[in-house]
């Protein structure tokens, strides 16, 4: 999304494989509905870290009639945003995806562990968690299933700010760069 857990995200990733280039694409599903600096400053991310992007537009699943946009005054798309995101995993064979929530945001994601289990319909079941025990994180999974994995699940926003402050992320730059 570009937001601070997303810059906080990219930055972990870039230091975990220094000097190597993050071996993953970045995936930013797109609601059609962002204001074009978010998407010129996505755009600025990618290229400053040198990483792939695949973007998947919810438009593309409501064009399919896999989503369905909801007829109101002002709609949003943000609860189509799960559809998209589960098209292009399957899409792309993906194993795992990361993501950049918090246990701190809202009570849903309270229960998310930090390897969190899809089945193959990509639908999380918190009763069905796996263990988590001593860090110990089990990544096994059968053919269509997947991994969500979120590393910041014990992080507050708090803590997001003062990574950005200690590690002195430029992220202004980002915004302005051309």
């Amino acid at each position: 999304s570009g937001g601070k857990d997303s810059i906080t995200m990219v930055h972990l990733a870039y230091k975990a494989f220094y000097p190597a280039k993050i071996p993953f694409p970045f995936l930013h599903v797109d609601t059609g509905h962002n204001f074009p600096e978010a998407l010129e400053f996505r755009n600025n991310l990618v290229q400053r870290y040198n990483v792939r992007l695949d973007v998947g537009l919810v438009q593309d699943s409501i064009d399919r009639g896999t989503a369905v946009e909801e007829k109101a005054i002002n709609p949003s798309r943000n609860q189509l945003q799960s559809i998209t995101l589960l098209e292009k995993l399957e899409e792309g064979e993906y194993d795992a995806a990361f993501g950049g929530g918090r246990r701190d945001e809202e009570k849903a994601r309270a229960k998310e562990r930090f390897f969190s289990h899809r089945n193959d319909f990509g639908e999380w079941d918190p009763k069905n968690q796996r263990p988590e025990l001593w860090n110990n994180f089990n990544a096994r999974k059968k053919k269509g299933e997947s991994i969500r994995v979120f590393p910041l699940s014990n992080w507050t926003e708090l803590d997001i700010w003062q990574y950005i402050y200690q590690e002195q992320i430029d992220i202004v730059p980002l915004y302005f760069a051309s």
